[in-house]
Formats: structure tokens, sequence, C-alpha cells
């Protein structure tokens, strides 16, 4: 799927956030999709890593935000291991996370959770979880 963007959609301030935060520079990723290939979680995501750092690189913040792949991102570190850039992807996503968060964008509601469904959850997972998706 083809997209447009012009110098106007492009969101310097965006990529100058990821910066500071991940501490990585995505701008070094030459797209070979090595870390796309690698990622176990790459059939679940809308967007798959490589092309999330190409929307990076461009600063379009439009088809980030519809991007679950941050969300996704098993922090797994098997794109980081393979990144002939030596990019560390994970911290990436988690900076794009922290910035949805920040956004007050919550992928889950505790309270709205039900009850059976706790109960039979592990406890990390719902840690995790809560850690990951809410603000």
């Amino acid at each position: 799927m083809p997209f447009f963007i012009s110098k106007s959609d492009s969101d310097e301030k965006l990529r100058q956030k990821v910066k500071e935060i991940s501490g990585e520079n995505f701008q070094k990723c030459y797209q070979c999709g090595t870390c796309s290939g690698s990622c176990p979680m790459a059939d679940h995501m809308t967007v798959v890593p490589r092309r999330l750092m190409a929307l990076l690189q461009l600063g379009n913040r439009a088809a980030l935000d519809e991007a679950n792949t941050p969300w996704v991102c098993a922090s797994c570190h098997a794109c980081m291991v393979r990144c002939p850039r030596s990019i560390d992807i994970p911290k990436v996503m988690e900076a794009v996370r922290q910035l949805k968060i920040r956004d007050r964008l919550d992928r889950i509601e505790p309270g709205k959770i039900d009850k059976k469904q706790i109960a039979d959850m592990p406890q990390i997972a719902m840690v995790s979880g809560f850690r990951k998706l809410t603000s």
C-alpha cells in the first residue's frame, strides 16, 4: 500500500523526541527488512518493523498513530540482534509507546476487564500489560 507524504506532513519534533527518548539513531536504518523477517510478532502487526522505521524517518505521525506495531512488539530483541546497523529497535518501539501514552492514548482500561478474565490471567501478564498499555 503506497502512501504519500509532503514536507508539510513531516513531523521533525516526532523524530527528535523518539531519538531523545530511545537514544537510537533510527535514521541509520536502510530498510533491509531483516528486522521484519526476524520478528515473531510480525503476523500480528499492521505495520512491520521495517516500515515503522521508514514512517519514523519520514516523520509520518498519522500513519504511526494508526499502527499497532509498538503495542504488539514483544521486545524479544530478535530484530536488534540481527540488525546490520546495530539499531536497538525495541528501544525505538518503547519510545513510540511512551509518546502515545503521553498523549493519553490507553490501549486497555483495567476497570473494563471482565472479572473472570482477570482471574484466568497470569499476574505477570496483567502487570506487563498495564505498564505497557496504559498511561
